[in-house]
């Protein structure tokens, strides 16, 4: 069942056209690794899904809903940030329940699904920690228990790996793949390295055969686990 569609979306700033007709399907629990190279525009592909910047033309639905002019807020998709974006005045658990407590969820609610975020992630105990205290590694898991924490129904994934050491890398592309298959979110992960695409999506597509012009390219396999 096809969750995710993006269909024909152009994006240009200025006279240079970053997008232009990109289609994608994704389907429902599936992981999708999108390649590119640096400033090919994967990235503002991921922020024309999150509703973080309207494409010029071009549509995108969710579960048959155009949601292309929708609010982000409104589309309450998980985002995971190349940078972690972590909020450095709160706690480790402050920031895994920002988004229930911007829910206005119950506090026992928030409290107990911090606790499995963070299980999930393998940060069990780092709750009262400073973020500021924290490795590269750990403020990783950290963004995206804080991503996951609020059940989106999607999750983008912003080259999250960037920035960490080989074997501290190799070691979280492992437990990425475990999280995103434990949780059967679907998901789009945006990322310049092949190798780590192939081992965390399901399946994974090159932006630069994404054109409309040949709608058979937005459901074509470039590598798989």
């Amino acid at each position: 069942m096809v969750m995710l569609e993006i269909d024909a979306v152009r994006v240009r700033f200025g006279e240079r056209t970053v997008l232009d007709d990109v289609s994608l399907s994704v389907g429902a629990g599936e992981s999708v690794g999108l390649l590119g190279a640096s400033g090919s525009g994967k990235s503002t592909l991921l922020r024309v899904i999150a509703g973080l910047h309207i494409p010029d033309s071009g549509r995108i639905a969710w579960d048959g809903r155009d949601i292309t002019t929708v609010p982000t807020h409104q589309r309450a998709f998980g985002f995971v940030f190349q940078d972690e974006h972590l909020f450095p005045h709160r706690s480790v658990a402050a920031n895994v329940g920002f988004g229930l407590r911007m829910a206005h969820r119950p506090k026992y609610e928030i409290a107990a699904r911090v606790d499995e975020m963070l299980a999930l992630v393998d940060l069990t105990d780092f709750g009262a920690r400073s973020v500021t205290t924290l490795s590269g590694g750990e403020k990783k898991r950290v963004a995206l228990a804080r991503a996951l924490a609020p059940a989106p129904p999607l999750l983008l994934l912003d080259e999250p790996l960037t920035g960490l050491d080989t074997d501290l890398h190799d070691r979280l592309v492992l437990d990425l793949r475990s999280v995103l298959r434990s949780t059967g979110v679907t998901s789009v992960l945006v990322t310049h390295d092949r190798a780590e695409a192939d081992a965390i999506a399901d399946r994974v597509v090159d932006l630069s055969d994404l054109s409309a012009h040949d709608p058979a390219q937005s459901h074509r396999t470039v590598g798989s686990q």
